[in-house]
This record gives structure tokens, sequence and C-alpha cells, in this order.
């Protein structure tokens, strides 16, 4: 059986550590790495082992009991979170490390939630028991008021064989309401419990935990029999083939390797791989075959349904990409908020640098390099600052490049406050389409939603697909900003179609130009991203902190106390509170602690400021038009946004 196991956790709470004790105990390595030795297994980049983080995810491979197991060891710190969830689709199960000292912090809440979105099974491994100030129970109630109550205790309840312990079998018995009955009548049937458990575990209803120490090593080889017990996959090598892009790496020679989980199916050398969308089919054959073990790979002939594998020979495959009969991409919640400027040195070429650009633009999509044409320059999308430095040594080393990286800027979005409707005609000669759509606020942090109330018999089903498809092919200019249009449902009230006529991208103009129609109506709201932040300091710091928080335009709750130290939770913007780090550890001398998270994006607190600004020219923006296009006696002619709707063919 192929099994896919994540490891994740805040920073620092002993992911690799554990992740090392794994592989060790099971023999696929000699000897166990520690990362403030730098010289963990997975933390096998140079960067990684002089910063002592995970930057990277990283997998092992481990055999245990008749399973092959795969093991993904993912970056903890908010600045590497797409990584992270990159990682998170190629799971079967996920354990959630948490210090039984520090408990849930920022990331961890991150993690979970994540878990959830994607439906991934998960157990929690409470680590650091052998630590000062640990405390278990505290935590497992931290987990069932912030996480869920449906928490299981696997630490000396469940044995090596199956058998449990009596509070395990009430706990899972009360959890299904035929197995309560068959219990109340003929008691406990260790096959039956198991065969139960290991469902709830998978359908999300109960999370299992064990404790130990991944330092010491203690609670390792008991919570990995007990995950052995409790986990199963279903995968099939009979299916026709299928599978999912996860990562694209270039190796040490250039060749650029793309990672993936076969979900159906079996995969061999010489084989042709069906992958993209109906207007651009690919096929492209697989020339090698790799199963990897941290940096070292062994060639295969054959891989088979359960199995991640990185393969040569698919040039344009992209990370989310679904492969063979599976046609669904991948959407990825973390998104950077900040963009910055590459910054050469005047020797260097531009053009070659942005060639290097685009082979991280390929392993790390949420960089979003960007080529400014009229500038001459390149813009990349980030995390945050460590980010940055990370990225100015690994182009150093791959590339030989002297860069840095100018004052990172806010990734600002747009949304509306009003429902409109908008028009878009679109009919140069030889052309038609129309489209009417009903624009709506969306709940925050939503994105843009479509639904269609357009009846067949005014706009076939292909046609108001398209809309759809043009709808969501690229971001969409704020009229604030330029910034991304978000937040807003749009749904299609109706549209035409020629028979003759209507080809190409009409409807990708007459859709775009209806969209435009409806912002010029709209009130429109700039957005700025927040964070959701933790602070922890001294009692007598506290009025210091909530006094920098109210400056930075943030909101906070009540405060409370976390043994002798007093705590801060709240929101606040980016753009006042990236650099508080450094602020805090200087009047705390370092004994302050802050975690932040991204919550996300809300009203900005400085609208009319960044507007100006930024000083966006609606009318001057070449990629949009809030005008439509009519005929009249052979010839196009443009008609303003705010005359445009008593023309509309459809009304």
């Amino acid at each position: 059986m192929n099994k896919t196991i994540g490891i994740l956790a805040h920073v620092d709470a002993g992911k690799t550590t554990f992740s090392e004790q794994l592989l060790y105990y099971t023999k696929s390595i000699k000897q166990r790495g520690r990362v403030d030795h730098q010289d963990a297994f997975l933390d096998s980049h140079q960067i990684e082992r002089q910063r002592g983080i995970t930057v990277f995810t990283d997998q092992g491979m481990f055999s245990y009991r008749g399973s092959s197991y795969y093991l993904i060891d993912t970056p903890g710190h908010i600045d590497f979170s797409p990584e992270m969830e990159r990682g998170i689709q190629a799971m079967d199960y996920a354990v959630i490390i948490i210090s039984a000292v520090e408990g849930i912090e920022g990331q961890t809440e991150i993690v979970w939630e994540l878990l959830r979105k994607h439906r991934i099974p998960c157990f929690f491994f409470i680590n650091k028991m052998d630590r000062i100030g640990a405390d278990v129970q505290r935590v497992v109630r931290d987990i069932q008021s912030a996480f869920t109550a449906d928490v299981c205790d696997l630490t000396d309840a469940l044995t090596e064989d199956g058998a449990m312990s009596g509070e395990l079998i009430e706990f899972v018995a009360e959890r299904d309401e035929e197995l309560l009955e068959y219990y109340m009548e003929h008691g406990y049937d260790q096959y039956l419990w198991l065969d139960k458990i290991r469902r709830l575990i998978r359908d999300n209803l109960i999370y299992p935990y064990a404790c130990g120490s991944a330092l010491q090593g203690a609670g390792i080889e008991s919570f990995l029999q007990q995950l052995d017990l409790l986990t199963v996959t279903g995968y099939s090598s009979e299916k026709p083939f299928s599978g999912r892009v996860y990562r694209i790496r270039h190796d040490e020679h250039g060749t650029r390797m793309t990672y993936i989980k076969i979900l159906g199916g079996t995969l061999k050398v010489r084989d042709s791989i069906n992958y993209g969308d109906a207007e651009n089919p690919l096929s492209e054959k697989i020339t090698q075959i790799r199963v990897y073990n941290g940096r070292e790979f062994k060639a295969v002939e054959r891989a088979e349904a359960g199995q991640l594998v990185a393969v040569c020979g698919l040039s344009m495959a992209a990370v989310g990409d679904g492969l063979g009969t599976l046609k669904e991409q991948a959407v990825y919640e973390m998104v950077p908020t900040l963009k910055s400027k590459v910054i050469f040195e005047p020797a260097v070429n531009v053009k070659e640098a942005l060639r290097y650009f685009k082979i991280l633009n390929a392993e790390d999509p949420s960089l979003n390099v960007v080529w400014e044409e009229s500038l001459q320059e390149i813009h990349i999308h980030v995390m945050g600052r460590i980010q940055l430095e990370v990225l100015e040594q690994l182009v150093k080393e791959r590339f030989n490049l002297n860069i840095s990286f100018d004052q990172p800027k806010i990734l600002y979005k747009e949304t509306i406050e009003t429902v409109v409707i908008g028009y878009g005609h679109f009919e140069p000669l030889k052309h038609y389409a129309e489209v009417h759509i009903q624009m709506q606020p969306g709940e925050r942090n939503s994105g843009l939603i479509f639904r269609s109330a357009c009846h067949a018999d005014h706009l076939s089903a292909g046609n108001q697909n398209l809309v759809r498809h043009h709808l969501f092919e690229r971001d969409h200019h704020g009229l604030l900003t330029g910034s991304p249009l978000t937040d807003v449902t749009v749904t299609l009230l109706t549209g035409r179609a020629h028979n003759k006529h209507t080809s190409g991208g009409d409807f990708r103009e007459a859709t775009c130009r209806a969209l435009r129609q409806g912002l010029e109506k709209a009130q429109n709201l700039l957005l700025e991203p927040y964070y959701q932040f933790k602070i922890k300091v001294e009692p007598e710091q506290l009025g210091r902190v909530i006094s920098d928080v109210q400056q930075a335009h943030g909101s906070y709750d009540a405060p409370r106390t976390e043994g002798n130290k007093a705590v801060l939770t709240g929101k606040v913007p980016v753009a006042t509170f990236m650099d508080y780090n450094s602020q805090l550890a200087s009047f705390t001398q370092g004994k302050g602690a802050l975690t932040l998270t991204s919550a996300g994006y809300d009203r900005c607190h400085n609208e009319q400021e960044v507007i100006e600004r930024i000083g966006y020219n609606k009318d001057a923006d070449p990629e949009y038009s809030s005008s439509s296009i009519f005929c009249a006696k052979g010839q196009g002619y443009t008609v303003p946004w705010d005359e445009a709707e008593s023309k509309m063919h459809c009304l």
C-alpha cells in the first residue's frame, strides 16, 4: 500500500526533527540529523541549514510493515506558506506537530484551515514533552476549543495489534449510531472497531493525538505503529492514468523535473501524458521516472497509483495541473500580499536575468514574475522579507547573479459596495456579442464568483461557458488603482450571439466591457491585506503594545494572561505592521513574541492616500474599456459607458 504522509507545524515546533526520527527508526537513513546541527536529512539545501528553517518542501521515503511511505516535510514559516500548501495537495494524511510548551501558534492555525479546505485527514503529535513547562492537557483543551472537539488520545489507548482501551472503544462507538447499538447488544469487536476508526479518520470525523519528544525519540515508535494501523488508501493501478503536478524543480544539471502524485493507473517510461485544457491540449512523452528520497533518487521504469515521482519530459506542465483523466486545476489559498522590484548590478544582462526568474516562477508560481517592458524592470510577488532574503541568496547560488530587492510594496485589491448591472456590446464589422451581468458585493475574501440566470434560449450553454471562462482567465482591473477586482458575485442575466458573425474573442470583449461598465456605476472600495497577530509580552509592556496597534490602525481583542505573560490578539494592516517584529524585539530586549498569520483582505485604512499615490487613470488603461462598440451602415462606432445601456439589443 502506498501512503503519503505530510508533516506540518508552526516554525520551531520540531517538525523536521520528528521527520528525521521516522526515517531513522525505519532505517531509511543511517543517522538522525538535527536542525541546530545543520545536518538534517530533509533540510538538505545550504540556505535551510544556515537559517535553521525549512524553506523548500522535501520528501523522504521509508517502508514499514508492507507499506511504502512518502514523507513530505513542509516549511513552517509564514513567508513560505504557498510552498507548504502545494505540498498539502499531495498528502493522503497529515501529522500536525504542536509544541507541548508553546501550544497552538499562528502557523498551526493556517495549517489546520488549509487541511480542512483540502479535506486531508490528520493526526496530532504533541511534541517537546521533555521540556520544562510542557502541558499536554492544556494543548488538548486548546485543540478542542480552537479546532475540533473530536480528538482522541492514542498514547496508551491502542496496542500494536489493534486492541483498544475502554475509553477509546466508547469514543468510537459514540460517533456511529449502528456501532453503538452493536456495542450495547454484543460488546466490543476488535476488527469492527478498527475498520470504523479508520473510516472516521479518513472522513475527517475524528482526529487522534499522541505525545512524546522528537528530539529524544520518545513516543515515535508507538506513534508510527498507530499511524500505520489507522491509515488506509484506496488507490487502484487498474484505472486509466491520472495524476497531479505538485512541484517543479530543476536538478543540478538544469533538467526540469515535474513532481507528480499518481492518483490512478500506472506510468511507464516512454508513455505519453495528456494535459492542458480544451483550448490548448498537450501531449508529451515521459523520458525518465525518478523516485526521490531527500536529494538522492532512483530511476525506475514504472510507477503506480499512490506513488510520488519526478519525471522528465513535461516541458509545459505547471504546478497544480491535472494529468491524464484528471482535468481539474488545483486552486491555492495562500497568495502573496507584497510586490518588489528586482535590483541588478549595472553589468547584469536583464533579459538573461528574466530567463532565470522564469525558471524560479515555474518552481514557485506564487512569485508571479512580471516583466514591465516600458520600465525595463522585473517585478515579483512575495509573502515577506525573509522570502526576499532567501531569494537573493538562491539567485546568487544557482545563477551567480548579484541582485537585491526594492522596498516591498503592498498588493491592493478592489471590490464594490453596491449592486449594479453592467452592459457590454461588441459589434465591429463581422463580429457580434452582447452580455448583461449583475454585479453584487460578495463576502470578504470570497474572490470572484460566477452564476448564470440566463436561459439557454437567449444564449447557448457554450456561449455562457465562454462568458464564465473570460471572467476567470485573468485578473480584472478595478477603477480606483487598477488593482485586481475581488469579492464580487457576477450573475449572467442574458446575452446574445450572431449565427454568422460571432467568433474568436467576441465574448471576451463583451464580458470585459460589461464588467467595466458595471464598475463605472458602482460604489468602488479599495482593499488591503491584513495580518492576524498574537503578541506575548511582560504585563507592564502591554500598554505600549496596545498603543502601537492603535497607531498601526489595527483592532484587538480583550487582553488575556498566559502564565506570567500578557497576550494580545487582533487584526492589523500588513502595510503598517510588516516591520513591527524588530520594534517589538527592541523594547522587550528580545523577550516579546510576535506571531503573524494572513487574515486576508479588508477595507484600506488610508484609501485616498493610496489612490493618489498610485495615480491610476481608468480612461487610459490599454487593457480595458468601459465603452461598447455598435455597428451602423457597415461601420463600427464607439458608445461611451453612460450611453451604452439605451442601445443594447437584449433590452
